[in-house]
């Protein structure tokens, strides 16, 4: 049976995986409310579609930091694709390169930069950075990152401490045994124990910390995790080159809102002065239409990737974005949008149910 939507790829995923690999991927913090709602907040979103426009040529390219990609929809950052499949980042990264997307490699890939790079040589890629307590191992890091020719930094804003993740302690899931993190290891310990081991995520990093960053690289900076207004304005105020509006997937802080509705709060916070993208529950064309017509410039997924990947690795993940790339193309001809710049609010309104 062809799998011909997002979520039948969730459902051979869910059969294939082991029950630990598969609840750390799917899992949320404490109820899972936020991961939830992030799916269900978008079908409170009705379009406005307009008609009897002539749609015989639909284009779906867009920009995002300079760079032209094929389609407004990417690749968000997960780590431990190896869990999924034998080549990892690497055939991520492949499909993304395939696909003319863009592709944010995480800090906790489970491919060193060096061969996700060497897979895919053309491809636009940017990387996600959880900032360590060790000062010199970020920018150690960083600047391979940039040298490697990475195009942005992510900074991942919402992890000072990791959510409360049940299934993970009801598993006692412990990557860190078994999984070797080559990217994060200081020189002394390359050839033993995964540095993040011994060097946690630095829960003291703060907004004027930042300028500390700007200072060892000359990649744009990216926040990935905002979901106020206040923290948008910090974000202009500090100097940033863009914001995804996150909430990790529902993996932090349970309750808070789905990404979707905090998106025109932050959207009206930063008044174009830099791009806005945005992360979770993106499971059709349809929801990619709609986080464009409130004023992201681009979509990120994250857990459909790794269901493609689990499928068939990079033709999986090939197809996944083969199929929301068709189905967004329908979303805008069937709305009267002939290329993105044609998609605006007016095409979207607020369900009253």
């Amino acid at each position: 049976m062809p799998l011909v939507c997002l979520t039948d790829f969730q459902a051979y995923a869910q059969e294939h995986l082991s029950k630990s690999t598969w609840d750390f991927i799917e899992g949320g913090a404490d109820e899972c409310f936020t991961r939830d709602d992030n799916i269900a907040a978008f079908k409170k979103i009705r379009l406005r579609p307009r008609y009897l426009r002539d749609v015989r040529e639909v284009d779906t390219r867009t920009t995002i930091q300079g760079e032209e990609i094929t389609v407004p929809i990417c690749i968000a950052p997960t780590g431990f694709h190896c869990l999924v499949w034998p080549d990892g980042e690497m055939s991520t990264a492949r499909a993304a390169q395939a696909a003319g997307i863009c592709y944010i490699t995480s800090t906790y890939a489970s491919c060193t930069l060096e061969d996700i790079v060497a897979t895919a040589p053309r491809g636009l890629k940017w990387f996600q950075l959880y900032v360590q307590s060790d000062r010199q191992l970020n920018k150690q890091v960083v600047q391979k990152a940039e040298s490697l020719g990475f195009k942005a930094l992510v900074i991942t804003v919402d992890t000072p401490k990791i959510g409360n993740r049940r299934c993970d302690f009801r598993n006692k899931l412990d990557l860190q045994m078994n999984l070797l993190l080559k990217d994060l290891r200081s020189p002394k310990e390359r050839n033993s124990m995964p540095y993040f081991q011994m060097c946690p995520i630095d829960s003291s990093f703060c907004w004027n910390d930042l300028s500390w960053l700007q200072s060892i690289t000359r990649l744009p900076i990216i926040l990935k995790g905002i979901l106020t207004k206040e923290d948008a304005e910090l974000a202009v105020k500090h100097n940033v080159h863009g914001i995804i509006v996150s909430n990790h997937g529902g993996r932090q802080l349970d309750d808070v809102p789905a990404s979707i509705d905090a998106l025109t709060e932050v959207v009206a916070a930063v008044k174009g002065k830099m791009e806005v993208y945005l992360d979770g529950g993106i499971r059709t064309g349809n929801d990619v239409l709609k986080a464009l017509a409130l004023g992201a410039k681009c979509v990120f997924l994250g857990r459909p990737i790794l269901w493609g990947l689990a499928y068939k690795g990079e033709h999986g993940v090939e197809e996944v974005l083969n199929l929301i790339k068709n189905e967004f193309h329908t979303s805008m001809t069937l709305t009267g949008c002939r290329s993105v710049a044609e998609i605006h609010q007016d095409l979207v309104q607020f369900s009253r149910l």
